[in-house]
């Protein structure tokens, strides 16, 4: 058991790290700095990870819950930091990447250090608050944001991109980057490792079209068939955006690129 590592948060990807870490996990809700505190004097950990997040179904469910989302996603982290600093511990913040407009004529891969400027949905804004107060701590504390975005995943789970595409059958034909999770967990050793503070974008390099997963899934199932369609007949408010992996490669990590991980990805998540 890691007894340096105290996860927060026991969804998707707290579960996915407190399995790769062996470490503690805190499952009761956060409603208040003493109920941090509780599970750091519980824990006495080195390093807390906050894994707390609210996402819905899909982000439209932030909008019908607005009070929940404002606390799991941006309170919670802010009492977090204040805590973490009291207790002279590391915080490592689980973030996100969809806080950015994108045009996909004009705009290279997003720089860690592009101020968020994507406020259409609440779910983007209530992670902006938290990052952006967080960002300015971690200039003297030691304070990491962990950016991810579009979690795709080697085995079945509801949160996992490949299950989403698989059970909607109709896919965007847009690039996106997307965060392979057995990458974003080595890529979190190392930065556990080297001790990193700030933002790091956390994803594999390059964008994944979600017809190239489909068309690798329906090489093993050949039955499979999907729809490809166009995103702006959806009518939906979403964010599609690439995020740039230099600051990451240059700590150290050897990013693999999406296209890379997909056979891997789809043999790995067939054998569950």
């Amino acid at each position: 058991m890691n007894s340096k590592i105290l996860v927060l948060g026991a969804g998707y990807i707290g579960q996915r790290i407190r399995e790769a870490f062996d470490c503690n996990i805190w499952r009761e809700r956060i409603v208040s700095f003493s109920s941090v505190q509780e599970a750091i004097n519980k824990f006495k950990p080195g390093i807390i990870i906050n894994c707390i997040g609210h996402s819905g179904r899909n982000v439209d469910d932030c909008e019908r819950d607005l009070d929940k989302t404002l606390c799991s996603n941006a309170f919670v982290p802010v009492m977090l930091a204040e805590a973490a600093i009291r207790n002279k511990i590391k915080l490592i913040h689980i973030s996100s990447g969809c806080i950015y407009r994108f045009d996909y004529k004009k705009d290279r891969p997003l720089a860690e250090r592009k101020i968020p400027d994507f406020f259409s949905l609440f779910y983007s804004r209530s992670k902006i608050y938290s990052e952006r107060a967080l960002e300015i701590l971690s200039d003297k504390f030691n304070i990491l944001i962990i950016r991810i975005r579009i979690p795709l995943d080697n085995r079945p789970h509801p949160k996992n991109l490949l299950d989403k595409l698989i059970h909607y059958k109709k896919v965007i034909a847009l690039a996106n980057s997307v965060t392979y999770m057995p990458d974003f967990i080595r890529a979190l050793r190392h930065l556990i490792r080297i001790d990193a503070r700030g933002i790091y974008n956390v994803v594999n390099k390059g964008g994944l079209s979600y017809p190239d997963l489909m068309e690798i899934y329906r090489k093993y199932n050949p039955s499979f068939k999907y729809q490809v369609i166009d995103f702006k007949k959806l009518n939906i408010v979403r964010t599609n955006l690439l995020l740039s992996t230099k600051k990451l490669q240059q700590s150290g990590f050897t990013v693999r690129s999406t296209k890379e991980v997909l056979e891997e990805c789809v043999e790995d998540y067939l054998k569950y």
